[in-house]
């Protein structure tokens, strides 16, 4: 697989159209550090394709240098079947981005009816919809974005039992003091990460009055299957109650 090096290669491309990372930015609806991020990380490779697009460059040579620069001729044919070069009609295009994101939904299920075991699994009859630009500002490819349901209360005032969770399974390493979901002998469960000497894992609620802190030995996290699914990166929470109107 052939290594990225694609940001030198962005950033003289903006630079000889005269396209500042502001402007660019704009375009994607993100801000402008993320793209200027691209300079030393490179194009985030779930943006390439597009990005060479919009550049009128050809992808493979924008991520590797490697290949011709320029972009093979785009051709259509006309209902005569005559062919034209797609550029030459259209001049500068512009690639049309979807403005939100369609997110599988995963749920803590039974395993089988009437049964105590479960597991976290795809509901194929749901799904959230979120705008891009917030996967974007994140750097959250979309294909890694799943969301969820919290239950119950030991995020309390933080992140309230019921609200909807957005979790990006391209990170799963543990940075201390990050909320993750984690799927605990099939349980899902929210909770605050810290790595412990010896390969433990603290799991920290926000709620700490009703839930304490859990530690768990590495070989106690391989004997009850406990897995990281991702980092929690995005909640919504509806108001319990609508308030009352006075002098009504």
């Amino acid at each position: 697989m052939k290594k990225n090096t694609s940001g030198p290669r962005f950033k003289a491309l903006l630079e000889e159209a005269k396209i500042t990372t502001t402007g660019f930015a704009a375009f994607w609806d993100t801000e402008a550090q993320n793209i200027h991020n691209w300079y030393t990380r490179g194009v985030p490779a779930y943006r390439m394709e597009e990005v060479a697009r919009i550049l009128s460059v050809n992808s493979h040579w924008l991520k590797t240098g490697e290949g011709p620069q320029d972009l093979a001729p785009l051709r259509v044919v006309d209902e005569s079947g005559n062919t034209f070069n797609a550029q030459a009609i259209r001049g500068i295009y512009t690639v049309i981005e979807p403005v939100d994101v369609e997110l599988p939904f995963y749920k803590e299920t039974a395993k089988a009816p009437g049964s105590y075991k479960t597991h976290v699994v795809e509901d194929p009859n749901q799904s959230i919809r979120l705008p891009r630009s917030h996967l974007d500002a994140l750097e959250v490819n979309p294909r890694d974005a799943i969301c969820t349901h919290m239950i119950g209360n030991s995020m309390g005032e933080k992140i309230e039992d019921g609200s909807t969770l957005a979790i990006d399974r391209g990170l799963t390493q543990i940075i201390d003091g990050e909320i993750y979901a984690i799927e605990h002998d099939g349980m899902l469960r929210i909770k605050y990460l810290h790595r412990m000497p010896g390969n433990a894992l603290r799991l920290r609620s926000h709620n700490k009055a009703e839930y304490p802190d859990e530690i768990f030995r590495a070989e106690q996290i391989e004997d009850q299957n406990i897995r990281i699914l991702g980092w929690v990166f995005w909640w919504s929470t509806l108001n319990k109650r609508r308030p009352s109107v006075p002098f009504l």
